[in-house]
């Protein structure tokens, strides 16, 4: 025999209409619809029969269907780097804070720092009709979205700038983050420092690479070519520059780290060492307050780059009238004793 679905399977596919609705409870679309969208007159006990059917069918309300009549979907991209990154956490959760103020729902994805990913993911966001993005750039050329800007879709960059365009940004002082960790270790009587940083097209080692060098500057300290390594942070690849730096006839005594990935596999490759190096990392991250020694850090605030990024959304998507602006937040040096530990020579 025929299999039989039971009215009380699921309907997959198949979702309960407004029609549906008005039949179960005896009045017409337009009530409904009044129900549904908060609208007044409607009498209470209708309201009550209405509730009820929408209840009993599992009605959800279409806003696809809003999006085609209003022209808004109260929604907001986010493209992150790497949603598995620590730093990225409380960035998420401040942009969500803010957009769920605003009654706007949050989308987000990660671009794995490929640039051709960041766009494709950026323009699917688009595509499904975004009022904003909030965008960490992968690349450094966001033409592609001026077609989408003109169109009224809000865009604010987050920790790097856009690249050829002109764009809010929402920074943290990279530049003189790094400069003040440096100088703190060379305040502590270092004089060999390493650095060891992100890929040299992305803006925030630049800026951190930049800030290292103008603190050694400062002091009248020459820079070792061995003493700089800039790339991918796999765990492989920065314990391999760790170590070149850690040996030879002039080994570093400390090492500035670029991000929190990197200062971990630092970290771990200073573990496995005789004699102390001192470190400061550029990121906090969890756990380092309970290492010992624990991690020095220059700590950016993570949400407030979150919070103001947003905030700037909501101000265009309100019809603010303002030109593109960059605008910079500060870093904390934050001394735990890592960067503390004196310059020791084997």
């Amino acid at each position: 025999m025929p299999h039989t679905r039971r009215p009380s399977e699921p309907r997959y596919g198949n979702r309960p209409t407004m029609k549906d609705v008005a039949a179960r409870a005896g009045v017409g679309l337009k009530t409904v619809s009044r129900v549904v969208n908060g609208e007044p007159g409607v009498t209470p006990d209708t309201e009550k029969r209405v509730q009820d059917a929408i209840d009993a069918l599992g009605f959800r309300r279409n806003d696809s269907a809003r999006v085609l009549r209003k022209g808004r979907t109260a929604t907001v991209g986010l493209v992150l780097e790497d949603l598995a990154d620590p730093f990225y956490g409380p960035l998420n959760r401040a942009v969500e804070e803010v957009a769920r103020a605003h009654g706007a729902l949050l989308i987000n994805g990660s671009s794995a720092e490929d640039p051709d990913r960041e766009r494709e993911l950026a323009l699917a966001l688009c595509a499904r009709r975004v009022d904003g993005l909030i965008v960490i750039p992968a690349g450094d050329d966001h033409r592609y979205l001026e077609p989408e800007i003109r169109a009224g879709v809000a865009t604010v960059f987050v920790d790097r700038p856009a690249g050829r365009i002109d764009a809010d940004v929402v920074l943290s002082d990279s530049f003189g983050g790094a400069r003040d960790g440096v100088a703190h270790l060379i305040a502590g009587g270092h004089r060999r420092i390493g650095f060891i940083g992100d890929h040299p097209h992305i803006h925030t080692a630049t800026e951190r690479l930049r800030g290292y060098r103008a603190a050694m500057e400062a002091a009248g300290l020459p820079v070792a070519g061995s003493w700089v390594s800039l790339g991918a942070t796999a765990p492989d690849r920065v314990s391999a520059a760790a170590r070149t730096m850690l040996s030879g006839t002039e080994p570093v005594t400390a090492v500035f780290a670029g991000n929190n990935r990197v200062t971990v596999t630092v970290v771990r490759v200073l573990a496995a060492r005789p004699l102390p190096v001192a470190l400061v990392g550029f990121d906090d991250f969890e756990l380092a307050d309970l290492l010992r020694p624990g991690i020095t850090v220059v700590a950016q605030d993570a949400a407030a780059l979150g919070r103001v990024a947003t905030d700037r959304l909501f101000q265009r998507l309100a019809g603010a009238d303002l030109a593109p602006s960059r605008i910079e937040l500060p870093t904390r040096l934050i001394p735990r004793g890592s960067g503390e530990l004196p310059p020791v020579t084997g």
